[in-house]
């Protein structure tokens, strides 16, 4: 059984499931994978230096996370003008010609979106958060056929810089908003850290969030989140952060080795996958 050696580089990464799901789709697909957990702040290292030895070192590839899908773009060659526009970068493969980047964030926000709500269009949305998970997915909401997208950040250059990337944005239009713009959302994300294990709480304050609509939480770890608890009360659909988490993977996974699992829902139980008890 070939050896495929993978690896995923962050700070905030001990209870990643990255590496349950690619030795899983390996096994699934003929392959026995290696995949390693990188940590830049534990190991005393740059990122840059962490980057480099993972390519030195024999590797495949790497998924990159927070806070380094922006940072990882000067070191990458990106092949995809829609990919280059994004200016984030979570998935690279090592290669004789360099480091190629991809965004399979963007990929797997789509996918995740038209599994859970199909053909319907995510309307007026407040996206919280303009860094790296933000800007993949201001471009799925793009793709998606968005009618607006207010963008909400604590730093207005970034969130301005995503405006300025989006342009011109086809039939969607971009503002940036404040957390006035809940009131009139159709469809709420969130793409900070805020609700992951080790950044505690909700970029919305209890009591804004707006009634029915939609709800997409890039935060998967946990599952359960104060921002999924608010949606919920506010009778929104909610979609989890581990179905950006699992679809992204599975289009990472196939960049990584060129193979993909055919039985998504085995590798789902495989993984144990939260969403599936919570649909319950």
């Amino acid at each position: 059984m070939p050896t495929i050696r993978l690896g995923l580089i962050g700070d905030n990464i001990r209870t990643s499931r990255s590496p349950d799901l690619h030795r899983i789709a390996g096994a699934m697909t003929g392959l026995d994978v290696r995949y390693d957990l990188f940590i830049p702040p534990a190991m005393g290292m740059s990122f840059p230096e962490v980057f480099e030895a993972c390519r030195a070192d024999g590797l495949v590839g790497v998924n990159v996370t927070l806070p380094y899908k922006e940072r990882v773009v000067p070191l990458v060659r990106v092949d995809d003008p829609a990919i280059a526009r994004i200016g984030s970068v979570n998935t690279v493969l090592f290669t004789k010609v360099g480091p190629l980047g991809f965004n399979t964030d963007f990929s797997g926000f789509v996918a995740a979106y038209r599994n859970a709500f199909g053909a319907a269009r995510p309307g007026r949305v407040a996206l919280i958060g303009a860094g790296g998970a933000g800007r993949a997915i201001a471009f799925g909401l793009c793709a998606l056929g968005a009618e607006e997208i207010a963008l909400i950040d604590t730093d207005p250059a970034r969130a301005g810089a995503l405006q300025a990337a989006l342009t011109p944005p086809g039939d969607t239009r971009v503002r940036l908003a404040g957390a006035e713009a809940l009131a009139r959302a159709d469809g709420v994300v969130n793409a900070t850290p805020l609700g992951m294990d080790g950044y505690p709480g909700s970029p919305v304050a209890e009591g804004a969030f707006p009634a029915g609509g939609w709800a997409f939480d890039a935060v998967y770890t946990p599952v359960t989140t104060p921002f999924r608890d608010q949606a919920l009360a506010a009778g929104a659909r909610f979609l989890s952060g581990w179905e950006l988490f699992f679809f992204q993977g599975i289009a990472a996974f196939e960049r990584f080795t060129g193979r993909r699992p055919t039985d998504l829902m085995a590798l789902r139980e495989a993984l144990g996958d939260p969403s599936l008890r919570l649909a319950s």
